[in-house]
């Protein structure tokens, strides 16, 4: 039930004016996938059907994961996911997240040591820490909670938020996402929000999707959900595992980022996979800079 070892080399720092690299290197992907669209990937038009044996594959792995989400945080000693690792390794994240940087690495959950095999899916699953400076975990906390806020905030990744039932830190919360790459993809979404505070330095979220419903012709008079489940397969499932631990001037925030799409026929993956894990990246970097500006004591 242990992860891989981490490296986490990627490191991604906030936009610039004139940056052109990201973009360059974005338009050379949305080639790569264009192409495997003309030469036989599934294209946009072509319906993907969530099987139960992918489900259940999924599902196991999400259990693995959360459990070991669970026993990380519930002792009183080691909290966030990085204080496994090497003192070394762990020293040198903190430099850079005090720095202004996200750091980034895929991860994976094992099962006694051994690769969860999902048939007919590719898991996603990436780790993302950041530090926002003269912050409490309270405002952090707060901010979290303002589900309304989250559409100006989070833009364009959020359209719409709003919380359909709440009950102490307990929220189910309606999301409609919206992705643009090579073809723009929107989702009416639920997810439940369970929030944990374990001492007044330290809190933790578990958001899983109870829902994802892709949006056919967004913002047209015939807009419609595609049947769930049955749909392109570019998101079945999403969750996301945050933490928060107030220390050093400020608040760490730490984010798993666990979600299930189609899989990708294995002559295409080595163009295809980095477009793929470009899109947590982006909304995991996204998501982390914004949180900071709106935290930050200038904004």
């Amino acid at each position: 039930m242990k992860s891989k070892k981490r490296i986490f080399h990627s490191v991604e720092h906030p936009p610039t004016e004139g940056a052109t690299a990201p973009s360059a290197r974005r338009r050379f992907l949305a080639l790569l996938v264009a192409i495997c669209v003309g030469f036989g990937l599934p294209s946009p038009t072509l319906a993907s059907e969530l099987k139960p044996h992918t489900a259940e594959a999924f599902d196991r792995y999400v259990q693995l994961t959360e459990a070991r989400i669970l026993s990380e945080v519930a002792g009183p000693g080691n909290f966030l996911h990085i204080d496994s690792l090497s003192v070394e390794e762990r020293n040198s994240i903190l430099a850079r997240v005090h720095s202004g940087d996200v750091v980034l690495e895929p991860i994976r959950t094992l099962d006694n040591g051994k690769e969860i095999h999902v048939p007919n899916g590719l898991v996603h699953h990436w780790l993302a820490i950041g530090f926002i400076p003269g912050t409490t975990l309270d405002h952090t906390l707060a901010l979290a909670q303002d589900y309304a806020r989250h559409p100006q905030l989070y833009a364009p990744d959020v359209q719409q938020a709003r919380v359909l039932a709440h009950d102490g830190q307990h929220f189910s919360v309606h999301y409609r996402f919206y992705r643009h790459a090579i073809v723009t993809v929107v989702y009416n979404t639920e997810f439940t929000a369970d929030y944990s505070l374990p001492d007044p330095s330290r809190g933790y979220c578990l958001t899983r999707s109870v829902r994802i419903a892709e949006v056919q012709n967004p913002g047209h008079s015939d807009e419609k959900e595609l049947p769930v489940g049955n749909d392109h397969g570019y998101m079945w499932r999403l969750n996301l595992y945050a933490r928060y631990l107030e220390k050093d001037g400020g608040v760490y925030v730490e984010i798993e980022f666990v979600a299930l799409s189609r899989s990708v026929p294995w002559m295409f993956a080595f163009l295809v996979n980095p477009y793929l894990r470009s899109i947590p990246r982006d909304y995991l970097t996204n998501y982390i800079h914004a949180t900071r500006k709106a935290l930050s004591p200038n904004s």
